[in-house]
């Protein structure tokens, strides 16, 4: 009782109490803010397996980032950095290139004007080691033809899926038709590997997010991450927070906080 948590929960956290179970409740470390430690788990758990027990980043490797302004992307950026010597490619618009290489990507690309794929090849031929896909539909094909042998693709989510604030149902349609399909006997040729990773299907494995937990408390203690917060919102502008990230106006994390209770409703509750 008493003790200050970060918490994981699939769902209903836009409130000002919640319940969960106390396994999912974790320590906040020493000197961290609580924006910070809502920043921190669902982005930095799922930078942290999709590189590390998936992707098996290792010192001199190459990482392309999708989304690399976003939450998942900013604690993928960190995380690489704590590997020697890793060559990071980051996808993001163009007003997001000068934060991004001072958070240590070597290569940010204009996903809008330019083409991805082309450009990683102008720069390292043979492509990369590891593929951060949170995008889905064609965008995978080509995640997957960027790798180099050996190479691994990992897939955390459908962004493809939502276009603007709204689904748009031809973009569905279209990604859910260009959706990548591959089968043993083609990966046997190809000498790669597909990873998919959902966070939301862990939650019952508590010792295994325990560990990466641990370990990322540990990295944050050492001063190695640090969450990135874009701003903060109060409930009441819950609209406004949703529409500048999906306008991509965003780098780092969109927090939502309980507007703070006015001291005059104080003194009536008494």
């Amino acid at each position: 009782v008493g003790d200050k948590v970060m918490v994981l929960a699939r769902s209903g956290l836009w409130q000002e109490v919640v319940n969960v179970p106390a396994s999912q409740t974790f320590l906040m470390p020493e000197g961290m803010s609580f924006e910070e430690a809502a920043a921190l788990l669902v982005n930095y758990i799922t930078a942290y397996m999709i590189l590390f027990d998936f992707g098996n980043l290792r010192p001199n490797q190459s990482v392309l980032i999708h989304m690399a302004a976003g939450g998942v992307g900013t604690a993928a950026i960190q995380l690489c950095k704590t590997v020697e010597n890793v060559t990071i490619f980051g996808t993001a618009s163009a007003s997001k290139h000068d934060s991004l290489r001072e958070s240590g990507v070597a290569h940010p690309i204009d996903y809008r004007t330019m083409d991805y794929a082309e450009e990683v090849r102008k720069i390292s031929p043979k492509g990369v080691d590891i593929v951060l896909d949170p995008l889905g539909g064609s965008d995978t094909t080509k995640g997957f033809n960027l790798l180099k042998p050996m190479g691994k693709l990992i897939t955390y989510g459908v962004a493809n899926l939502v276009t603007g604030q709204k689904k748009n149902l031809m973009a569905m349609a279209k990604t859910w038709w260009n959706q990548f399909s591959i089968n043993a006997l083609q990966l046997l040729h190809h000498n790669k590997a597909v990873c998919g990773y959902d966070l939301g299907n862990l939650d019952e494995e508590f010792e295994l997010v325990g560990g990466v937990v641990a370990k990322l408390v540990n990295l944050y203690s050492q001063g190695k991450i640090k969450p990135k917060i874009d701003s903060v919102w109060p409930f009441d502008q819950v609209a406004d927070a949703m529409r500048h990230m999906q306008e991509k106006k965003n780098v780092g994390k969109v927090i939502l906080v309980p507007e703070a209770p006015k001291e005059e409703s104080k003194k009536e509750e008494n």
